[in-house]
């Protein structure tokens, strides 16, 4: 009953608070929305208009965070889930946005129990305790269709967490989906991955998948809902284990041709 009453005043206020169409046409120009369907759009800006209603979004640095600026930013962060409604980012609040790549902190306990602690550049960052991080800069390089997207690579990791507050490389699985499937999928591709960044080899795919499963996990997000072909090709159980988490089959919406139009958004003011 709780639920009934919390769609029912969510549905109320979209219906009296749509992104315009103003804000809204440009943004589904963007070539990662590329060929969804008119009701998938229509399903995409109410994700996106609950996304900007609900998360506080804090610019640093100076940022000035503008409404087209919003929109761009929500529209990759919804896609993920198209197919998996409203609550799927419900355990999280605040975004916090860098004008370009920023220095975060880092901790690791290696193998004999030793601390080290760095600071790491990053284009983004998901963190545990709550808040995710972007470069806006990377946020607008995105959304090309060349494997590669921080909003989708992150949030990735934050649907990740949701199954036992750690990220992975294994999230909560859906009714009906097999673990020793999606783990046989993921473990033959993590090993492989990280036998070619071990050998140096060339990758069609980022080897820093090879970095532990989390990171795996989230780069072959990325390259799912940018460059299926790709992963289809190269890892086919875990392009089928994807369509299953997802609910899309990005590879028959998406053509396999990328392509990188001159930009057309606002960079940020600084």
């Amino acid at each position: 009953m709780l639920n009934y009453f919390r769609r029912k005043r969510r549905d109320h206020w979209l219906a009296q608070h749509p992104i315009d169409d103003a804000l809204w046409l440009p943004a589904t120009t963007m070539p990662v929305l590329k060929n969804l369907s008119v009701s998938e759009l229509a399903r995409l800006r109410e994700l996106a208009a609950w996304f900007l209603h609900t998360k506080v979004i804090q610019a640093s640095e100076g940022i000035e965070f503008s409404d087209p600026m919003r929109v761009i930013l929500a529209a990759q962060a919804v896609l993920p889930i198209l197919n998996l409604g409203f609550e799927a980012y419900d355990d999280w609040q605040e975004i916090i946005i860098y004008p370009r790549p920023f220095y975060a902190d880092h901790r690791h306990v290696d193998a004999i129990g030793v601390v080290h602690e760095s600071a790491q550049l990053l284009a983004g960052q998901a963190r545990g305790d709550g808040p995710v991080l972007f470069s806006w800069n990377d946020v607008m390089n995105g959304p090309h269709l060349d494997g590669w997207n921080v909003v989708i690579h992150e949030l990735a990791h934050k649907l990740d967490m949701k199954n036992g507050g750690n990220a992975n490389g294994y999230p909560a699985l859906h009714a009906g989906m097999s673990e020793a499937a999606w783990q046989s999928a993921f473990t033959a591709a993590f090993a492989d991955l990280s036998s070619k960044a071990d050998a140096g080899e060339h990758s069609d795919i980022d080897l820093y998948a090879a970095t532990n499963p989390a990171e795996c996990f989230a780069v072959l997000s990325e390259v799912f809902f940018e460059a299926p072909q790709i992963l289809q090709a190269h890892y086919p159980d875990v392009y089928t284990q994807m369509v299953l988490f997802y609910k899309q089959d990005t590879a028959q919406r998406l053509s396999p041709s990328p392509y990188r139009p001159i930009s057309q958004y606002s960079e940020p003011s600084a």
